[in-house]
């Protein structure tokens, strides 16, 4: 059996399109290609850029910072001492890149101690971007780190 050029082409044309079918019915049913957002809001988020960078700016100028440290048992935050703990108020968010249903957020409460520990049981392993929120007498601040848990 002898096929045309034109045959050619149209079974080629065919196959090609075939196959860019498979790859996305493919990626959009298998859950490990999810593309999340990392915020839902994306544009109302934007709108509050310049007091992001402003709380930012905050953090950065501190003399003495609060450290995020990944140790044995979780994610200890540290507040230097310098701080008195009542007066430290707001959350820690913790976002998971790569799943959405992952993210969650702690309150900062602090009482005597100038440490708050997060758990490594409510952790799963991988990447965790970090943002911490907070004021300290009326000044808002925001620290943001990105930990690996292993």
């Amino acid at each position: 059996m002898k096929i045309s050029w034109g045959t050619g082409i149209v079974i080629a044309f065919g196959l090609f399109m075939t196959f860019i079918l498979f790859f996305v019915f493919t990626v959009q049913s298998d859950s490990k290609y999810d593309n999340e957002l990392v915020v839902e809001e994306y544009y109302k988020h934007d709108a509050h850029f310049g007091d992001e960078m402003a709380r930012v700016q905050n953090a950065a100028d501190l003399a003495q910072k609060p450290t995020i440290n990944n140790v044995s048992n979780g994610i200890e935050i540290v507040f230097p001492k310098v701080f008195d703990p009542k007066n430290i108020k707001g959350k820690v968010s913790l976002y998971r890149p790569s799943n959405k249903k992952l993210d969650f957020e702690i309150p900062i409460s602090l009482s005597d101690a100038t440490t708050l520990l997060i758990p490594k049981k409510s952790l799963a392993g991988g990447r965790w971007d970090i943002n911490m929120e907070w004021q300290y007498d009326g000044k808002s601040y925001l620290t943001k780190e990105t930990i690996y848990i292993n």
